[in-house]
């Protein structure tokens, strides 16, 4: 194997035969599962045997035996890693580890980020940095997508690519009687196998997976006023299982589609007459995922249903596999201008700026027919939807609460959307049944009694915030702040009257901002305009006794708004200059007292 000096001179090339490579990738929504599952479809053009795995799937004590990986990162809250890349990191940050650990592996980052956050891919730069300390070789230099760019991380991740193939080939020749593979139609990653009508199902893994529970829906009730916009509910979900979880940890589920839409579907494919046939699922390219609990036997109803999401917004990837489908001159005309360089503004006014789903494209690409063994290389997996947990285990036994809007919006075309989970969630009956899986959170309370905690949650960010607060007082705190922020006192100030009964007895410090409530022409007031008027509070309870701030919501203009309002207080009365408090606020991050739990 090569020295860092022998790439350094260019000379140094692998042999022909350690042509295997690793791609882990740890993603959030899905977006660096689909991002690992293209890198290695363009590795096999100049024949690398790839592994696609999360890196929570992955054991991290092997890491070392791999010599070729790619690294796949997504970004989540203020800069966190992705919980699929705790274990893989944590083991990374040992202080015991060699620095020539990993002398004899190649590797690259690819990051996904967003440069509305400050910290843009910075789990992908810390692990970029923390690789080649412990003597890794970067290969080529980080690729970061950003989902701000018109086509979102795919703008950078093709000419990434592009310069990732150029260099394996250049460290990785091919023997002289193989050619890159031409780019064309890739194979389907599965094939079929028709079996009998009478066929009986496997079980369901989903069901046979210990990391999920069985729940039963004990309430479901709207909690904003029914005459306001927004459906936001209170889910109370009970368990037969002694499922434990702490404040900030999570709730898993995976949704299914509604019947009618998934019938409407169905029949705009044209597979309405063998929707119901069942067949077996062969996975045949192993280098490409499929969804997670993937039954043996299914049919295409139950694939759309549960498992494949016709309702998401294509990415540049499904438009170049539609133009291998596509019979009608001028549709694929217009396929191949969206898929060329110059045609990418027109696909983005297309598709990406009125969030046209992969159904609409298909309703209007009608020539286009789509061999079902091709549907996992054309329908992203429907991914199970993450909620904070907004119930403490100690307050509420067997018992996970939710706290969900309901997601309803209209698109830039004025067509209705509904959010597929929340819709589903919105139509459980008291005594339905769902699966429901437990994550860890990034939230971590104190264990000194006497130090304060500070939350932070306007909307439906108070659902990790009620979580701790029914911890705190289980624990018998009464040092425990919320700043809570709504539009209405009257229309959606989420749980008032259980804030106000805390209050009363002193167990819980509440502020709320009701920013419409006002008279017109007065500025809005927002949570953070609570805190600057709180300013001398804030510095005792975060500067003079060391507390904890936690911030929840949604990451826009708020998390930043707040974290303004931190440094304005420790500087006005902590008496430090404005770098000093930029600072101050910098190590309370570092030292675990700044903790963001926001989502876009």
């Amino acid at each position: 194997m090569s020295t860092h000096g022998d790439h350094g001179t260019g000379e140094y090339q692998h042999s022909s035969a350690s042509r295997e490579l690793l791609i882990l990738y740890a993603t959030e929504t899905g977006t660096a599962q689909e991002t690992a599952d293209r890198i290695a479809r363009e590795c096999r053009r100049i024949h690398f045997h790839c592994r696609v795995q999360s890196m929570d799937a992955y054991p991290p004590e092997t890491l070392i035996s791999e010599h070729l990986v790619i690294f796949v990162v997504s970004t989540t809250g203020w800069g966190a890693e992705p919980r699929a890349m705790s274990s893989l990191w944590n083991m990374l940050l040992r202080s015991d580890l060699p620095n020539d650990l990993f002398e004899d592996m190649d590797f690259c980052v690819f990051g996904l980020g967003d440069t509305a956050y400050e910290k843009f891919c910075w789990p992908a730069k810390k692990l970029s940095r923390r690789m080649q300390s412990l003597g890794g070789y970067e290969i080529c230099s980080r690729g970061e997508g950003d989902e701000q760019h018109r086509m979102g991380v795919d703008g950078a991740l093709d000419p990434w690519i592009e310069g990732l193939l150029e260099v394996l080939t250049q460290l990785y020749p091919l023997p002289h009687e193989q050619d890159n593979i031409p780019a064309g139609r890739p194979p389907p990653r599965i094939s079929f196998s028709n079996v009998a009508s009478d066929t009986s199902l496997n079980p369901d893994p989903l069901d046979e997976d210990t990391k999920f529970h069985t729940a039963s829906v004990k309430c479901n009730r709207r909690i904003t006023a029914e005459d306001w916009f927004q459906d936001v509910r209170h889910f109370e979900f009970s368990f037969e299982d002694d499922i434990k979880y702490n404040p900030g940890d999570v709730a898993v589920i995976h949704p299914s589609a509604a019947a009618s839409e998934v019938d409407s579907f169905l029949a705009t494919m044209g597979w309405t007459n063998v929707a119901d046939d069942f067949f077996t699922v062969e996975h045949t390219m192993l280098d490409q995922t499929l969804p997670n609990h993937l039954p043996k036997i299914v049919s295409l109803r139950i694939l759309f249903t549960r498992y494949l999401d016709f309702n998401a917004v294509p990415r540049r990837s499904f438009f170049q596999l539609l133009q291998y489908f596509a019979t009608d001159e001028l549709e694929r005309e217009k396929l191949d201008e969206f898929v060329s360089i110059e045609g990418a503004d027109e696909m983005y006014d297309y598709c990406q700026r009125v969030k046209r789903t992969t159904w609409e494209v298909l309703s209007e690409f009608r020539s286009a027919r789509i061999p079902r063994e091709y549907v996992f290389d054309l329908f992203p997996p429907l991914r199970p939807r993450e909620f904070s947990i907004a119930s403490s285990i100690e307050f509420h036994p067997r018992e996970i609460h939710l706290c969900v809007a309901i997601v309803r919006y209209r698109t830039k075309l004025k067509i209705h959307r509904k959010g597929v989970c929340t819709s589903y969630l919105s139509g459980l009956k008291l005594g339905d049944t769902l699966r429901i899986g437990l994550r860890k959170g990034f939230i971590s309370l104190p264990t000194d009694p006497n130090t304060p905690v500070v939350c932070v949650g306007p909307g439906t960010g108070i659902a990790p915030m009620r979580a701790v607060i029914e911890q705190r007082i289980h624990e018998g705190h009464n040092n425990t702040t919320l700043y809570f922020g709504c539009r209405s006192a009257h229309k959606d100030q989420h749980y008032h009257a259980e804030w106000e009964s805390h209050a009363e007895e002193r167990k819980l410090r509440y502020r709320v901002a009701c920013s419409r409530d006002g008279p017109e022409g007065v500025k809005r007031t927002y949570v953070q305009d609570l805190m600057k008027e709180d300013a001398q509070y804030i510095w005792t309870m975060l500067g003079q006794q060391r507390g904890i701030l936690i911030i929840s919501g949604s990451s826009n203009k708020m998390p930043t708004a707040v974290r303004e309002a931190v440094r304005g207080a420790v500087e006005r009365f902590g008496g430090k200059s404005n770098a000093e408090a930029v600072e101050y606020v910098a190590a309370m991050e570092r030292e675990g007292r700044l903790i963001e739990e926001c989502w876009s």
